[in-house]
């Protein structure tokens, strides 16, 4: 739920109307703003109505004793049981919320109250007693926290956009922020586009003090080979279906309906398979999207629909779906808007489509499968990386040859770019090649396509550096597969998929929640053997494995399909005019980043169909869109996201 901003600083208070504002998308039902003018705080709310639905939830909110003030997004699943403690040491509260819960939990542990939640969040607390500011994001970054600091102070936001309502910050260019962007689709963290506004990591912590950061900390990483569970397939099996049944009913606590995405994929529809045994309506109320032309199936060659409507027809659930064809590709400013970042994958168009469908059933909480194939195994790269034992003892020059030999295969057929892609780094070693599994676009090609003066700014700089970072921080005898689960937990979960269906989710008032990263189930899947995850060529084993009572089994085992658009298809069709201008060379000149010749034959070469440059020419194109949208204003979005003028 919300969203929340905040300066500690000599900052206006005018400010702090103009960043709820410019939130106002996150938290249609009410608003509220606190200005202290001694402490030079500010705090502003916008609030999305799930948990007490009485005025009483209204935030900025104080504890009963007037010595601490929250600004608080996310839902608290166990804050019940947190609330009974609190009560039982004599803790008094006005409100059935959980933000109150945190209030005096923070009273009661102070910093120390963050191992106690279970649930999804980004807070900031002004303790009056201490004159301290405390900031903490939730342990997978599910919910967003940005922040940065100038010569005025200290200022943090939901999102990046309502930062910029102050004309002070920094608007400095992350160089290294483009060659992530390009390389991966999304941006570790903490970067982001602009080299002074950071994304707070998830699991982690800070305190202000006098408008300056004093402190930040990590309370929580993602847990990597643990100490495996005793016992077999069957008992592993039932050990996941508990899990999964315990996390769900969880995160199934609101005072509004509560209903869930279901794409026809296993993890969605397990999640909707446990779900629906405890929700508070006749039939609980799922939402997929369809596709009117068959651009989306032959670009992918799947069609999930059918499975939806095969699970929903299994499980008694009520399947709401929204038909979508090319005009799809509109949204594409939009989404930069709300994502904050320039994110090369036009997967989240999907998710504001559903949500927004949703919304119109009255639906304002789904719950989502995000998250099994990144904690049990369940992508290609998974898969491949298991099967290195194979060839990765051949000597190096052999694997510049498989290499190349892969590279030969034609790019405009799925199959032959995914074989291509498994070997497209086969002559790196170790860490190296690891990390290269999550390019989406070669480093060389990346260099290729800058100008002289980026090529020269960013030589040497490996787009491999966040990833190696991190995996450095592992016990040395962390098996690879362990690491890449690290590093898909890390960053491609928070960092990509966990950013869009957040921003995306509350473009429409709809709060997402993500029953399969219980921090419980993280835990149970970090200690299962790699064997019953990665199982020969069967990704997700044990899980599958443990939904085989509730699904059918052409559910349970069928390929796994991507959760995207027709982007190839769109690059050259409804998305080509775009495409000119934002990549005509006048444009590409005045930005600087790129050399508009470069660009020019990339486009060339992938419309002639001897490379397949489509995701290459879409980030080019979103990190110029971002810039016309964050920087340059050419294209005005007011607070409810809707295009004024466009390109």
């Amino acid at each position: 739920m919300c969203g929340i901003a905040g300066f500690m600083g000599d900052f206006s208070p005018a400010l702090l109307d103009r960043m709820e504002a410019r939130l106002a998308h996150r938290g249609p039902d009410d608003s509220g703003v606190l200005w202290l003018p001694d402490a030079r705080v500010g705090l502003a709310h916008r609030r999305l109505s799930i948990i007490d639905l009485s005025p009483l939830g209204h935030q900025p909110m104080w504890d009963e004793t007037g010595a601490v003030v929250i600004v608080f997004n996310g839902e608290i699943y166990n804050y019940r049981e947190l609330r009974k403690l609190l009560v039982g040491r004599g803790y008094g509260f006005k409100s059935q919320t959980d933000t109150e819960v945190i209030l005096n939990l923070y009273l009661c542990f102070g910093e120390g109250l963050l191992p106690y939640l279970n649930g999804i969040f980004a807070f900031a607390i002004w303790d009056t007693r201490k004159q301290v500011l405390f900031l903490a994001r939730d342990g997978l970054g599910i919910k967003p926290l940005y922040y940065t600091e100038n010569s005025k102070g200290f200022l943090f936001a939901s999102e990046l956009k309502a930062l910029l309502e102050e004309p002070s910050v920094d608007r400095t260019i992350n160089l290294r922020a483009i060659q992530y962007h390009l390389a991966y689709l999304w941006c570790p963290s903490p970067h982001t586009m602009l080299a002074r506004v950071f994304k707070l990591e998830p699991g982690h912590a800070l305190t202000v003090r006098e408008g300056r950061m004093e402190r930040r900390w990590q309370f929580y990483d993602l847990p990597c080979d643990g100490v495996e569970v005793s016992g077999g397939e069957t008992e592993a099996a039932g050990l996941v279906q508990e899990s999964l049944r315990t996390a769900v009913e969880r995160q199934m606590v609101a005072d509004v309906a509560v209903g869930a995405f279901l794409s026809g994929g296993l993890d969605s529809s397990a999640v909707v398979a446990m779900a629906r045994q405890f929700s508070s309506t006749n039939k609980l109320q799922c939402f997929t999207i369809g596709f009117r032309d068959d651009a989306f199936q032959r670009e992918t060659g799947a069609d999930d629909l059918p499975y939806a409507q095969k699970v929903a027809k299994h499980l008694d659930v009520d399947l709401h779906t929204i038909y979508v064809g090319p005009e799809m590709s509109e949204h594409l400013v939009q989404m930069i808007y709300h994502l904050d970042e320039p994110q090369a994958d036009p997967a989240p168009i999907n998710v504001l489509l559903i949500c927004q469908l949703a919304r119109s059933h009255d639906i304002k909480v789904l719950l989502s499968g995000a998250g099994g194939d990144d904690i049990f195994t369940g992508y290609r790269r998974h898969y491949a990386l298991s099967k290195e034992k194979y060839w990765d003892w051949t000597p190096r020059w052999l694997r510049r040859g498989l290499k190349g030999l892969s590279s030969r295969l034609s790019s405009t057929h799925r199959h032959g770019r995914r074989l291509a892609k498994a070997f497209q780094y086969a002559d790196l070693e170790g860490r190296e090649r690891l990390a290269s599994y999550f390019y989406w676009i070669a480093p060389e090609v990346i260099q290729g396509l800058f100008s002289a003066d980026l090529k020269q700014t960013l030589a040497g700089v490996p787009s491999s550096g966040p990833l190696l970072e991190a995996l450095d921080h592992l016990p040395p005898q962390t098996l690879p597969l362990d690491q890449m689960l690290y590093l898909e937990g890390k960053f491609f979960l928070t960092d990509h998929n966990l950013n869009y269906v957040d921003k995306m989710s509350m473009a429409t008032g709809v709060e997402v929640r993500v029953p399969l990263l219980d921090p419980d189930m993280i835990s149970l899947a970090a200690s299962l053997p790699l064997s019953l995850k990665q199982h020969g060529a069967v990704g997700k084993y044990i899980f599958k494995r443990a939904m085989e009572p509730y699904l059918p089994p052409e559910v349970i085992y069928r390929p796994k399909t991507g959760f995207g658009a027709p982007l190839r298809h769109w690059l050259r069709h409804e998305l080509k005019g775009l495409m000119d201008d934002l990549l005509s060379e006048e444009v590409l000149r005045r930005r600087g980043f790129f050399d508009p010749q470069a660009v020019h034959r990339l486009r060339e070469q992938d419309r002639r169909g001897s490379i397949d440059g489509a995701y290459a020419i879409f980030g080019l194109a979103c990190i110029e869109l971002w810039c016309a949208i964050f920087l340059d204003r050419s294209i005005t979005i007011n607070p409810p996201g809707e295009v004024l003028s466009e390109f």
